[in-house]
């Protein structure tokens, strides 16, 4: 095998849905507030027993029912996930013992909001390799456990969910080459600590950069895969912002693709982003199988990753 591709997708969010009019009930905003500055309507909310590893299980359980597969064909298992409170056994531990898999590797990765995009590229990379055959690749979070619900310019930007991908070894590569990396000395432009660990960041620092910087970087993703953006179907950035989103779509001249817009319902979900509204966009069937689609993570560490898929 020359590379791997994505068989089958699927996605989770918990039941609780909260508006914007629930928040403003909470702080000192409004939800034509929220709207304007962020694009988001609604996010919905893990119940407190309600675990990372819990969400992340049962989207990657509806993947696995899409492929066709056997839990006992999955050979690694990769959650990426920033708002794991519990260090052993990790998440993709536990999403393998919930869903009955053998004996397969399991890892999990934190990069943040970037770290679909980045447990994909790892699991393109290893199944190349030849050391994974058929992957599940989960990005989950629970960001509301990581939000001060005091703090009006965080708490109307986050949500719950998970999505999940089975990626699987294949003779024609459907997956394209990643192009990742990060800028360490502004990588505190986006924080997650102390105990509680919270949610905090320079909104207008991560706006001017992602809006700058990331435009040029996703036409070299394309560039990467041979085609133009002109060539996409589908643009599924990191649903961090509406604000964000919008420009740098328009600034990658991605004219003729559905752009993913999952943030006006479920609200920035890190890591869950990507996947969540990939596995949408699918289900809806808003884009043709086997077309292109770019994937672009970014966000903590100020770290970014994309690559271009094959819908499938």
């Amino acid at each position: 095998m020359t590379g791997s591709h994505v068989l089958a997708l699927g996605h989770y969010q918990p039941a609780k849905v909260l508006g914007n009019d629930d928040l403003a009930a909470l702080v000192d905003t409004s939800a034509e507030w929220i709207r304007s500055r962020v694009g988001i309507r609604t996010r919905h909310l893990a119940r407190p027993d309600e675990t990372v590893d819990e969400m992340a299980a049962a989207a990657a359980a509806k993947a696995l029912a899409h492929s066709g597969l056997a839990p006992s064909d999955i050979d690694l298992v990769l959650v990426a996930t920033c708002t794991a409170i519990d260090r052993s056994p990790n998440m993709a531990a536990r999403v393998a013992a919930r869903l009955g898999l053998a004996q397969p590797a399991t890892m999990d990765l934190n990069v943040v909001c970037a770290g679909f995009t980045h447990a994909l590229a790892t699991a393109d990379h290893t199944i190349r390799a030849g050391a994974a055959s058929a992957a599940l690749v989960i990005g989950a979070e629970k960001f509301s456990e990581a939000t001060d619900w005091t703090d009006r310019s965080t708490c109307v930007l986050t949500g719950d969910g998970a999505g999940a991908a089975v990626v699987v070894a294949a003779e024609r590569p459907g997956i394209g080459p990643v192009v990742w990396g990060s800028v360490p000395e502004m990588g505190g432009a986006v924080r997650i600590e102390g105990t509680p660990p919270r949610f905090a960041q320079e909104g207008q620092t991560v706006y001017r950069w992602a809006t700058t910087q990331l435009p040029p970087i996703a036409r070299e993703v394309c560039a990467r895969a041979g085609i133009t953006p002109e060539d996409l179907a589908g643009v599924v950035l990191h649903q961090a912002n509406l604000r964000i989103i919008e420009p740098v779509a328009r600034k990658l001249g991605a004219v003729n693709a559905v752009i993913a817009r999952d943030v006006v319902e479920s609200g920035n979900t890190s890591a869950a982003s990507v996947p969540l509204a990939l596995s949408k966009l699918v289900e809806r069937g808003e884009v043709p199988s086997g077309a292109p689609v770019l994937l672009f993570g970014f966000g903590g560490n100020l770290s970014y990753a994309g690559q271009v898929i094959r819908c499938p």
